[in-house]
């Protein structure tokens, strides 16, 4: 049986990560064109088996390659999550982003209009899971689960599928890096992906 490894770990150990950086950034489109080819749902491909698990495959593999995401892809923001665009298909098919996460920053409470894909490249997040309640027009709270660096998530879009991510203010040292992939072409990536949803008796929801 092989031993966990952990991602940071993998990182740390790879001084020539950043010359690698191209190489890492297309073996994981590869990884993603593969998915796209595998898929018997075109219009909606997060109805496919096949393409669901070559997509997580892709992630699992990215989560592995040190040199995927760069110094300045580490770089967060004081007041808010920070997105750095990594990749995007020449069709529009998808965009990938890494995310970075400091203490005490969130996501909206959100649905999302496309199909997409996270792994926690290093650190802990926090997803938060949320039912969509009709009647009340507003979003209540299911559960909550620890996501630790090496998981992978897979969704479609829609309302089945609230949730939102938070890092915890705690005292561990450097970011927190997560990896998305959202099928909107780049320039759609800020504005076609989350669909923002109150919580009940919430009359703004929260946008940051």
């Amino acid at each position: 049986m092989n031993a966990p490894t952990d991602p940071a770990l993998l990182r740390a150990a790879a001084p020539s990560a950043l010359a690698d950086h191209p190489a890492a950034v297309a073996r994981l489109c590869a990884a993603l064109d593969a998915a796209f080819e595998a898929c018997r749902t075109p219009d909606d491909p997060s109805r496919c088996a096949a393409f669901a698990q070559g997509v997580r495959a892709a992630l699992r593999l990215a989560l592995a390659d040190p040199a995927l995401v760069t110094p300045a892809q580490r770089e967060g923001c004081a007041t808010r999550y920070r997105r750095h665009l990594l990749a995007a298909c020449p069709a529009g098919r998808y965009a990938v982003a890494a995310l970075v996460w400091l203490p005490g920053q969130a996501s909206p409470i959100h649905a999302h209009h496309t199909w997409c894909g996270y792994a926690v490249l290093e650190g802990t997040l926090t997803e938060t899971l949320y039912r969509w309640d009709a009647e009340r027009d507003g979003a209540t709270v299911l559960r909550a689960h620890a996501r630790n660096a090496g998981t992978v998530a897979f969704g479609g879009r829609g309302r089945a599928g609230i949730h939102r991510l938070s890092r915890a203010i705690d005292e561990m040292a450097g970011p927190c890096i997560s990896l998305h992939v959202y099928g909107v072409a780049a320039e759609h990536i800020a504005t076609g992906v989350n669909d923002i949803v109150p919580l009940v008796g919430l009359a703004t929801p929260f946008a940051g």
